[in-house]
């Protein structure tokens, strides 16, 4: 409901369009650049199956672009997730 003066114009409704769709995407760096990014398929969610796959291509792309990375140490900096807590990720 709006309060307005009685010979105010009418208010104008607006139409409602559905928003952009969201997109979750994981994004792997060190400081020389972007080492992987890994965009989920549409109506897909982060389960920990799911990120343990992202970690293998990450471990691949490592090998890959950043041979002595792994020799001088990686670290991930994770929350709290449920994917990122889950037993299979923590092996």
């Amino acid at each position: 409901m709006t309060w307005k003066h009685p010979s105010s114009p009418a208010t104008k409704k607006f139409k409602v369009q559905q928003s952009a769709t969201k997109v979750m995407a994981t994004v792997f760096l060190d400081s020389r650049g972007m080492i992987l990014l890994d965009i989920l398929p549409k109506g897909e969610s982060v389960n920990a199956d799911r990120y343990c796959e992202t970690l293998d291509r990450l471990r691949l792309a490592v090998r890959r672009k950043r041979p002595g990375l792994l020799r001088s140490g990686v670290v991930l900096q994770h929350d709290n997730a449920t994917p990122h807590m889950a037993k299979r990720t923590k092996e």
